[in-house]
């Protein structure tokens, strides 16, 4: 078979079809992602990111095929509870916790659905709905009482009772009673209305969880931030753990709870707020709103008076409650 001549015409046209294949190799090599989108490849490795404002660099986690952008870099729309829906940014881990500690139930305690509103004790919508990025299922009774302080102790009466703590389930009222669960669960009840409050024998031993919950409105009824400051002490910023609140107490008063902690190899923190308001609400982690796409709030960024989506805290306003 006689071989086909390659003309001067071939050749140039050989060598346009060469030049454009090294020319789209280049452009491959300088941006692998260039026009291809920008999902994260699923090769168990993370994209590094930096959030907006915060200038902290970011993680993706592993096990989600989010695109590595805002929110979804730090924030897991599918996680159903609080670790698995807030990543820890890049360079942090997660603070070792033993398995019964408040640390651990907190980040394994449930939430409500990603991007559900934050309801109130009767049903309907708070009126901000911009200040918190998950909402936890956290229990809330029917009456305005579950405010602010309340909601803290709250989630420090759940903890003590999953954990079977009930000796450490006690709480100051604001006219100085310590009302304790252990002597509730034994049939007493606290008299009110003169100077002091006071215990009174009128019921059985009743130790379940609708008890609990009676004895709980009871100290929501009679506690308030001015007994919390009663029954905490103040700490240094270097100190935080999980657990600890920024209080002023009074009214107006407010306080919000630390509810998870990362650290970095240096050493520096960075930690999550949860917070109940008034009136009484379902109990929410706040945004940080230094970078709204980060609820992570950093040690080296903060500065005082510290501001929250809803509160201002003045300096001395970390403490560690007793309980």
């Amino acid at each position: 078979m006689a071989r086909r001549r390659i003309t001067e015409k071939d050749a140039i046209v050989w060598s346009g079809v060469l030049g454009l294949v090294v020319l789209l190799l280049f452009i491959l090599a300088m941006n692998p992602f260039s026009g291809f989108g920008s999902e994260i490849a699923d090769s168990g490795q993370s994209d590094n990111m930096t959030a907006s404002g915060s200038g902290a660099a970011l993680s993706v986690a592993e096990e989600t095929s989010l695109p590595a952008t805002g929110s979804a870099v730090l924030i897991n729309a599918e996680g159903s509870t609080l670790a698995e829906r807030i990543r820890v940014p890049a360079g942090f881990t997660r603070t070792e916790v033993t398995e019964d500690s408040l640390d651990a139930f907190l980040r394994d305690y449930p939430l409500k659905k990603d991007g559900k509103p934050v309801l109130l004790y009767n049903g309907e919508k708070k009126d901000n709905q911009d200040a918190h990025v998950a909402v936890f299922k956290l229990p809330l009774e029917k009456e305005d009482l579950q405010q602010c302080a309340d909601s803290v102790m709250r989630v420090y009466g759940e903890y003590f009772w999953k954990t079977e703590q009930y000796e450490r389930i006690s709480f100051r009222f604001v006219d100085g009673f310590q009302a304790d669960y252990m002597r509730w669960r034994e049939g007493y009840r606290i008299q009110t209305g003169n100077s002091r409050s006071s215990w009174i024998a009128s019921e059985t031993y009743d130790d379940t969880y609708e008890n609990f919950q009676k004895y709980m409105r009871m100290v929501f009824a009679y506690a308030s931030t001015i007994s919390m400051q009663e029954e905490s002490k103040k700490i240094k910023l270097a100190k935080i753990q999980t657990g600890d609140i920024f209080l002023k107490a009074g009214s107006p008063g407010h306080v919000v709870m630390v509810v998870d902690m990362c650290e970095n190899e240096e050493g520096k923190k960075a930690f999550l707020l949860g917070q109940g308001y008034m009136p009484a609400q379902e109990f929410h982690l706040l945004k940080n709103p230094m970078h709204e796409d980060d609820p992570w709030y950093y040690e080296e960024e903060i500065v005082y008076p510290l501001e929250t989506p809803e509160f201002t805290f003045e300096k001395g306003t970390l403490r560690r409650l007793k309980y």
